[in-house]
Order: structure tokens, then sequence, then C-alpha cells
């Protein structure tokens, strides 16, 4: 499976800041006052419905982030907030060059993110059998950490070119995602079992896709949202009916994301904004898909 396709299975986490302010706690290794403001400036991006404005202010606050992490580079929630940063910047950004870089970041602060919890330590290069089992022993409270990280690895992953090397670490992110699914699948509106819907849609039979599965996932994670999350209609349409030649699912479900208001959950404002720009343009496009 090539990157082409891969480049499909990590639409979603790019494009999210409305977690981060569930990421930093108030660790004694955090300034004064440094945990609350991120909170607060999280949850103004959050109920941003201005994607232009989000655009121009994050740098700003990937900047005060950097400086942070260069001031307490052992603290994981830092480190999992920048990687966050870093993606959704990277996905509002025009400019793939520049983008790219950020996915890089983005990943490099997810890998160090994850080498500072106890069970983990020691990660990078042990046998993939051996992170598998290390996370097993991983309950909720270390959900954050691992949906966070395997989102921002995943990011990297799907725009890192086409190398094999950047292919091979897809497994990890699957264990991540794989870990959330067993011990909190309700995380992030199900954000695990959208995962593994959008990767076993958009996956061939022959790398493990399987439809049948992936309307599971979809399934649950549109129950669990309870359609306050509109991105997962939007990747229900985009990859499950598309690859289903069902054009009647298609339009249907897209045209109700563009009849829901962004703002019926004020947190949810800007990635249901964002998530109604991509139904309107995937609409546009119907024709060309069926």
């Amino acid at each position: 499976m090539g990157q082409r396709i891969l480049g499909k299975l990590f639409p979603l986490w790019g494009l999210i800041a409305v977690w981060i302010s569930g990421c930093i706690s108030s660790g004694q290794m955090i300034a004064d006052g440094a945990s609350s403001l991120m909170k607060e400036v999280a949850s103004a991006v959050n109920r941003q419905s201005d994607v232009a404005l989000v655009r121009q202010g994050l740098p700003s606050y990937l900047m005060l982030l950097d400086g942070l992490i260069q001031k307490y580079p052992e603290n994981p929630d830092l480190l999992l907030a920048g990687a966050q940063v870093c993606g959704s910047y990277a996905a509002l950004l025009e400019e793939e060059d520049r983008a790219v870089a950020l996915y890089a970041r983005s990943r490099q602060y997810a890998l160090r993110a994850l080498e500072r919890h106890p069970a983990l330590k020691g990660f990078q290069g042990a046998p993939l059998e051996a992170f598998q089992n290390n996370l097993r022993g991983l309950g909720k409270k270390d959900v954050p950490l691992l949906f966070g990280a395997g989102s921002a690895w995943g990011g990297w992953i799907a725009h890192a070119g086409d190398g094999v090397e950047a292919m091979a670490e897809l497994p990890w992110v699957e264990a991540l995602m794989e870990q959330v699914l067993q011990v909190d699948p309700d995380y992030y509106y199900g954000g695990a079992h959208l995962f593994k819907g959008i990767l076993l849609s958009a996956r061939p039979e022959q790398y493990g896709g399987n439809l049948t599965k992936a309307r599971e996932h979809f399934q649950e994670a549109r129950r669990i949202g309870q359609g306050k999350f509109l991105m997962t209609e939007v990747y229900y349409a985009q990859y499950y009916a598309r690859q289903r030649l069902d054009r009647d699912l298609f339009e249907t479900t897209l045209k109700k994301v563009l009849a829901t208001p962004p703002d019926q959950d004020p947190d949810l404002t800007l990635v249901n904004t964002l998530a109604r720009q991509k139904a309107g343009a995937l609409l546009e496009q119907t024709d060309e898909f069926f």
C-alpha cells in the first residue's frame, strides 16, 4: 500500500486543535499560570468559526508552546500539546513545504511524549511486539497520550512522501489506536473507531481492507458522537460510501452535514466549520466519484 493510499488514512487528526485543551495539566513543572493560559487559548480556538483567523493565530500559540517545551523538555503534557498544535497548523497551511516540516516536528514531539511514559521508555528501536505488550498495561488515564500521539504520528506518515521507511511505522500507530479501543472506545467522540473505519475503507482487501468491519466502526463512532462531531459524517461519506459506490448515501450524509449548524456544540465550532467546508467540496465532486 503506497503513500498515495495512506494519505487518505489520517485526514482528521491534523485538522483538529479542538482537544488540545484537555492535554495540559497543572503539573508542578509548568510555570505558574501557563497551564491555565494554554487551556483558555485552546478553548477560544475551539469556539472559533473563522478558519483564516485561526490559521493566522496558531503560529503565536505554537511559539509559546515551543518556548515552554525548551524550558520544560521533560514535560509530556507540553510535548503532546506541541505535537497537536504542529499537526493542526500544518493541516491548515496552504504551503506544502512548510506543512511537511511541521508534520515532522509534530511526530518528533509525539515520540518524545511517549518516551516519557514509564511503561514506554526506550520503545524506539525495540520490536513492535514489545511495544504492543507494554501498551496492554496502560489504562484509561493514558488514553489522551495514546490517541494524541497516534494522531500526530499518523499525520506525519501520511505526508512523509513515498518512502517505505515512513510506511513501516504505521503498525505502531495502529497499536496505539487499538489500545484506545480496548480501554476507552468512546474517547473523543469515538475517534479510534473513526480511525479504524477510515483505515479499513481506504485499504485494499489484500492489505487488510474490509468494508463490513469499516461500517461497524463508523457506526460506532456515529453512535458515540450523537451527531455532534460532523467530521465523522464527512468521512463516512468520503470513505465508506464512496468505496461502496453508494451515491445516495454519499449525498444524503453530506447534505445533512451542511444542514447542521457548526456551533450546535460551541466547543466543536472550529472542527465542524471545517467539516462543513469539506462536505461542500466533496459534494461538488459527486459526478467525478460516481
